[in-house]
């Protein structure tokens, strides 16, 4: 992936900046599947498969294609992505409202935690729900990610219901927040 614009030199390196962006049409499914592949590993080495984990490179651009995908750079590097819809389209039975939006695929490269990257892409995707008119965000995570569970309980997020996908190896919890109106 590149962000350089023409005529602009890039700052590159752990000191670059971090730019967020939209995903490019030219941009790279191959390289952002193994940033989610890299990013979601420890959980699938603690026992809990996501999807993120181990999706192929058409699962990912299926996936992108639900929504507006946001991806996050230092440098030419790709750091971090999140996929946002509103409403969002879910199963039937799935504990939310029609006109909540959703976000997914929320990654932060390995190297990058700590940084606030994740709350950054966090605060961009409910920001962008809320623009797309939802005033609800719905996410789900598994219910043994109880680090995870609670990062987002910190940030407002209530359990709502729970839900079984059959691409994950767990049940996860549903959690929903009220957005302000933007």
């Amino acid at each position: 992936m590149t962000l350089r614009s023409a005529g602009t030199p890039m700052q590159t390196g752990p000191d670059a900046p971090v730019v967020v962006r939209r995903l490019a049409k030219d941009d790279s499914v191959e390289e952002l599947t193994s940033l989610l592949h890299r990013s979601y590993a420890d959980h699938a080495a603690a026992g809990r498969v996501f999807f993120a984990s181990y999706q192929s490179l058409q699962d990912t651009a299926n996936r992108l294609g639900k929504g507006e995908c946001w991806v996050a750079l230092r440098g030419n590097a790709l750091v971090g992505t999140v996929t946002v819809a509103a409403p969002h389209a879910a199963p039937e039975g799935y504990p939310a409202p029609a006109t909540a939006g959703s976000f997914w695929q929320l990654a932060v490269d390995p190297s990058e935690r700590g940084t606030g990257l994740g709350q950054r892409l966090l605060e961009l995707a409910e920001g962008r729900i809320a623009a797309l008119g939802s005033a609800q965000v719905v996410i789900d995570t598994s219910a043994k990610a109880t680090e995870l569970v609670g990062w987002y309980g910190r940030r407002g997020y209530v359990l709502v219901g729970t839900w079984r996908w059959d691409v994950t190896n767990y049940e996860s919890v549903v959690l929903s927040k009220a957005l302000m109106a933007r």
